[in-house]
């Protein structure tokens, strides 16, 4: 049996279109100028982190904590628009998010790092005491459930922005613990995070920030969904508009 001879003349067809290698490259694109943006945005807390000792520094890198939070909603934002549209406009749209944003976002930082300091001394003046046994875990739970609802609200900024700080909280909480699963899960990603840029910064922060950011998001975005405008189910109690 003789094979066929293709045509001369005839095009191949591509392995691959120019439309995904569009998206790709895009993908790309959004994932090393978010990483970018949150290390110029971060630069305060990164210098510090940098040129001190965190043992010693602690109160200092409380101080600063906060700028966190406008970067990784501005980060948030970005992913957002790569999701809805496949927009790769990631320098733009991450600074008009921070702009836009920052104010709320500051306020959620400032809050989570001063109940984060008072249950860590909390847990360090108690330990070893007698009171430890029981307090501890309490204080520790307490800890986590904060970090929890922060990182859900910060997502939820941009997605809700009309929503008071105050119900946006409650209802952060709400889901946090409901879908505990998802946030849990977010928050050992974000902690893998952290400890890539301790050991390796120039890794951390060069490359694989924004795609664990991103997993980060989706987990706590489809945590959100039931408060979202478009969310499938019911919206979650407290959620109202300002």
């Amino acid at each position: 049996m003789s094979a066929r001879s293709p045509r001369a003349g005839t095009p191949r067809r591509r392995l691959v279109s120019q439309e995904t290698y569009e998206t790709v490259f895009g993908t790309v694109y959004v994932g090393l100028a978010t990483n970018a943006m949150l290390v110029v945005a971060c630069l305060p807390v990164l210098v510090l982190l940098a040129t001190t000792d965190p043992r010693a520094s602690w109160p200092a890198l409380a101080v600063v904590a906060p700028l966190v939070a406008p970067a990784l909603v501005a980060a948030f934002a970005v992913f957002s628009a790569l999701s809805a549209d496949g927009s790769t406009t990631a320098v733009r749209t991450f600074w008009q998010a921070y702009r836009r944003h920052a104010r709320r976002a500051l306020a959620i930082g400032a809050m989570t790092s001063a109940v984060v300091v008072v249950l860590a001394v909390d847990v360090a003046a108690v330990w070893g005491a007698r009171i430890g046994a029981a307090a501890i875990p309490v204080f520790v739970t307490l800890l986590v459930l904060t970090v929890l609802t922060a990182l859900v609200a910060l997502v939820a900024v941009p997605e809700l922005p009309t929503v008071r700080l105050r119900d946006l909280l409650r209802t952060s909480l709400y889901l946090a613990v409901r879908r505990w699963y998802l946030s849990v899960a977010a928050l050992a990603v974000l902690g893998m995070l952290l400890s890539i840029v301790a050991t390796r910064p120039a890794v951390g922060l060069g490359f694989v920030a924004a795609p664990l950011l991103f997993v980060v998001w989706g987990g706590c975005r489809f945590a959100l969904r039931s408060a979202l405008p478009d969310g499938e189910a019911r919206r979650a109690p407290g959620v109202a508009a300002s």
